[in-house]
């Protein structure tokens, strides 16, 4: 992956949530930030953002 590196826990986190709910995440940041908020598990937009982010990136990998 390029870009700077996320943290493990950023790492772990994001998987978990693409094996739980596949077909909730796209390759839209703006959908995946509006799917965590949804899930409400996380206070700090900081992480969502983080978190988003990192999904959107293995997503778009994925794909290709």
């Amino acid at each position: 992956m390029l870009g700077r590196i996320s943290g493990k826990w950023v790492k772990k986190m994001a998987f978990n949530l693409i094996e739980i709910y596949p077909d909730k995440f796209n390759k839209d940041f703006e959908n995946n930030k509006k799917f965590l908020l949804e899930l409400g598990i996380f206070d700090d937009k900081v992480v969502r953002n983080k978190l988003a982010g990192f999904i959107t990136s293995s997503v778009q990998e994925e794909n290709n």
